[in-house]
């Protein structure tokens, strides 16, 4: 594989144990009506056995970034800039400078994308033990070791191995067939498993037991995670650090509980006002005005500033940095000390909190 030299920063964190380091990765589509920019400039750290969440409302570009992660942006796109991974052991990667074939084994062996359609991951006219047996030929794994890292996966994830594995597609429910494409995405021991909205078509029951059972497999296995999600909520327990993505860039980032808590970016509170949650009484919940931006007309200056009630001339001719305001916190926004007054998150926070 190509290598690359480390830059060595590490950007808002103590952890200095990267795995990911991403750096001005934008991803574009040349159209009829001008260029399409679905991701911008993104300048990210992945921390080594973390769970990161990346989220925000539909079409803000997180799929582009679960994408970009594997190289695998589908032509007509152009992704740019330098994403750099680092195995354990080895040298560095930069994953855009791979020849097609140390692309493809790269992909499965050591980073892993679970889509949210687990039906569509699967053809339908084989059973899953074959899906699982041309994975491990593809990649000239030991089959029969492999077979047996699979009964184990599938084991993990609370089904019976042998009756998940004679079946098809069509003869496992929802559920089971999530739970039998994650088991598929780990059976080559990737370090790092991508999922792109795994259980947003799962009802709720089935998608809180899918992510308890994420955990334990992140537990047993050392696993770095991504999970991709527009429901805030669905992650709360599940991830070390949140990434709160708006127009194709990230806004915010930080510790779950910081950002549950005390979120600093005023498009990050107005996204947890829209989801239930105990401390937000019914009645203060309510939409985003607006939507969210054409990514070939992005409003100048900060791009949420339509849609902002803290935003003024500045925010309307500049385009904030995403700085590091405290340990381990980041924030896009000019204004981020007036956001917890602009925009409550409970109704004890719109009487002033303990002042």
């Amino acid at each position: 594989m190509t290598t690359t030299e480390s830059t060595g920063a590490v950007r808002g964190g103590t952890d200095d144990d990267i795995i990911f380091e991403l750096r001005d990765v934008s991803v574009s589509f040349d159209m009829e009506r001008g260029e399409s920019k679905v991701l911008d400039d993104v300048d990210l750290d992945i921390r080594r056995n973390e769970i990161l969440g990346v989220v925000g409302e539909s079409g803000s570009g997180k799929s582009m970034f679960a994408e970009s992660l594997l190289d695998a942006v589908v032509r007509p796109g152009q992704l740019t800039g330098e994403i750099t991974y680092y195995p354990e052991p080895g040298q560095p990667v930069n994953l855009l400078d791979l020849s097609d074939e140390e692309l493809r084994q790269a992909r499965w062996e050591e980073i892993s994308l679970v889509f949210q359609g687990a039906l569509d991951s699967f053809n339908p006219t084989i059973s899953i033990r074959t899906h699982f047996k041309e994975t491990l030929r593809a990649h000239n794994a030991d089959v029969d070791a492999g077979m047996e890292r699979a009964r184990e996966l599938i084991s993990d994830l609370y089904m019976d191995p042998e009756r998940v594995l004679d079946s098809y597609p069509h003869e496992l429910s929802g559920g089971m067939k999530q739970r039998a494409l994650v088991a598929l995405s780990l059976v080559l021991e990737p370090e790092v498993l991508v999922m792109d909205e795994p259980t947003a078509a799962l009802d709720l029951l089935m998608q809180r037991s899918i992510l308890s059972l994420l955990q334990d497999l992140q537990d047993k296995y050392d696993l770095t995670m991504v999970f991709i999600t527009h429901d805030l909520p669905l992650v709360s327990e599940l991830c070390d650090r949140l990434a709160v993505m708006y127009a194709f860039e990230f806004a915010e980032i930080g510790p779950t509980e910081d950002i549950l808590t005390d979120a600093a970016h005023p498009y990050t509170r107005l996204l947890l006002q829209t989801t239930p949650n105990l401390d937000l009484e019914p009645d203060e919940m309510r939409p985003i005005k607006g939507s969210s931006p054409d990514p070939i007309s992005l409003p100048s200056g900060c791009r949420f500033h339509p849609r902002c009630p803290l935003a003024d001339q500045q925010c309307r001719e500049e385009d904030p940095d995403r700085d590091e305001f405290k340990p381990d916190r980041e924030v896009a926004c000019f204004h981020w000390e007036q956001a917890g007054q602009a925009v409550a998150l409970s109704q004890e926070d719109s009487q002033g909190g303990d002042d």
